[in-house]
Parts: structure tokens; C-alpha cells; sequence
């Protein structure tokens, strides 16, 4: 059983058929037009490894939001909508290894359901472009900042390193909240203080353990971290993100994941420090 962030899901639909694409990506099935928009039409079974999905014909096409653009999946079926907190979502054990594209586990109704690294699935198709535009590259800073980067998504994590590396920015990455908390906490028994150790914090917000509002929450709370730059970034779009941004005491939020206006973020915070 597998799942993903249904805040992500824009419809879900019977199969139809579908026109093949020459030179497409081995798991790309076919292309449709959906929504009046047309889009490839990935075979999930086949992109996470488990091999080809059989009788597709039988299956169910759902309809996403990633990284501002829509993608869509073709899969067996969709069992049902399944409401849990974050508390209770976790990291992927060790022994799952670095291949997975599980992100995080969850127990819904004494099964265990895998949590879909779309993000990953999405990369190994259309490889992500990280790169930005020589005008912000021109603004690199003269002094080294280090950020602390917060995302299950080890794909995510990674595409945030390579843009900021461009501006002269180092990331120190967790891999959720509680992670983060963890690394900031042995940073301060060392003796570092934490508002100038880091310059900033980017965190993901739909993230295992602990999410992206409980980490600012718990943040403001100390005042050993309270005037850390928070900056939210997530694939999901809406003014529920903007809302939760002034409830929870975060500075900014922006939605995943354009490279450009990230660094740009970025820059325009750190020159001013």
C-alpha cells in the first residue's frame, strides 16, 4: 500500500486511452489530455522499480500538483482518503536503503502505508534544472552563509544545496523537523549561537515526525532561536500556506521549486545581514 499528500491530488479518474509518446521516459505510459491540459501519464508502478503496471486498462489515472506543474499517474486503484497528523508519519527505516522512493511511513488501519517520494520520481524522469541566471550568480556573496535545509525528500534537499552552492551559500540539511531540532540543539551544546551560526532556516513543510509549522512553532517558542530567518518551501501552493506562515511565526513562505526565485529569496535576506 502506498500513498501520497492528497492536498496534491486534483482528481482522480477511470483509465482512458492514452497516445504513446516515441522517445519518452521507459515509465511514461502514454500522453492524455486532462483538464485541457496535455500531460504525460506515468506508470508509478514501473517509476518507483516494482516493474510495469499489468492491465493498465483496469487502473485509475490521478491527477497532480508538483513543483507548479501537474503530472499524472497511472496506478491500480485508489483505496480510500486516509486522515492521520504528521506525529504520526515517519522516516523510512535504514534497512530500506538510499534507492527507495519511500520518504516516510505511516500505519493506517494496522497496515503499513509507504509515503511516495513523487519528488524523486518526478527528477528521475525530467532530470530538475538547478541552475539560475548569471544575474543572481553575479550577486554571490563575498562571505561564506551557512542554512540549514529541512526536507524528507533527499532529491529536494539535494536541488536546494546545488543552487545555493552557486551564490556562495553552504546547507546543512535535516531530514524533518525533529532532525533539525536535534542539529540545532548539539550546534548550541557546542557552544554555537544559533542566530549567527545560521543564517537562515529553509524548511519543507509536509515532512515525517515533526512538519514544517510544528519545527517554526517550537522555534519561536526558545528565544535561543527565535530571531532565526524562517523561510517555508513547499509543493503546495494556496493562502492556507500564507495564513499558516503568520500563525506559526515563520518570515516567508514560497512554493516549490523554482531555483531562481529561491536563491533570489535568498540573496535579498542574507545582503541585508
Amino acid at each position: 500500500m502506498f500513498g501520497i499528500n492528497v492536498f496534491k491530488v486534483q482528481e482522480v479518474i477511470p483509465y482512458q486511452a492514452l497516445n504513446k509518446l516515441p522517445g519518452s521516459a521507459s515509465s511514461v505510459y502514454g500522453v492524455a489530455t486532462l483538464r485541457g491540459i496535455t500531460m504525460p501519464v506515468i506508470d508509478l508502478s514501473l517509476a518507483i522499480g516494482n516493474g510495469p503496471m499489468l492491465n493498465p486498462e483496469q487502473g485509475t489515472i490521478i491527477i497532480t500538483e508538483y513543483n507548479r506543474s501537474v503530472h499524472s499517474f497511472l496506478i491500480h486503484s485508489v483505496d480510500h482518503i486516509a486522515h492521520t497528523q504528521w506525529e504520526n508519519v515517519f522516516p523510512p527505516s535504514a534497512g530500506i536503503g538510499g534507492n527507495s522512493y519511500t520518504t516516510a511511513i505511516t500505519n493506517i488501519d494496522n497496515q503499513i502505508v509507504q509515503i511516495i517520494d513523487v519528488e524523486k520520481v518526478l527528477d528521475s524522469i525530467v532530470d530538475t534544472s538547478t541552475r539560475v541566471s548569471s544575474k543572481l550568480t553575479d550577486q554571490a556573496l563575498a562571505q561564506q552563509h551557512k542554512v540549514l535545509v529541512v526536507d524528507d525528500s533527499l532529491v529536494a534537499r539535494k536541488q536546494i544545496q546545488k543552487a545555493l552552492k552557486q551564490v556562495n551559500v553552504e546547507c546543512t540539511t535535516a531530514t524533518d523537523g525533529a532532525n533539525a531540532i536535534r542539529i540545532l540543539e548539539q550546534l548550541m551544546n557546542e557552544g554555537h549561537d544559533m542566530c549567527s551560526y545560521f543564517s537562515m532556516i529553509i524548511s519543507d513543510i509536509e515532512m515525517p515526525h515533526m512538519d514544517g509549522y510544528m519545527l517554526t512553532t517550537e522555534l519561536r517558542k526558545r528565544k535561543e532561536f527565535k530571531q532565526i530567518y524562517i523561510l517555508l518551501h513547499s509543493s503546495i501552493s494556496g493562502e492556507f500556506n500564507v495564513d499558516m506562515v503568520k500563525s506559526t511565526g515563520a518570515d516567508l513562505f514560497i512554493q516549490k521549486y523554482c531555483p531562481e526565485e529561491l536563491v533570489e529569496v535568498v540573496l535579498n535576506q542574507l545582503s541585508e545581514n
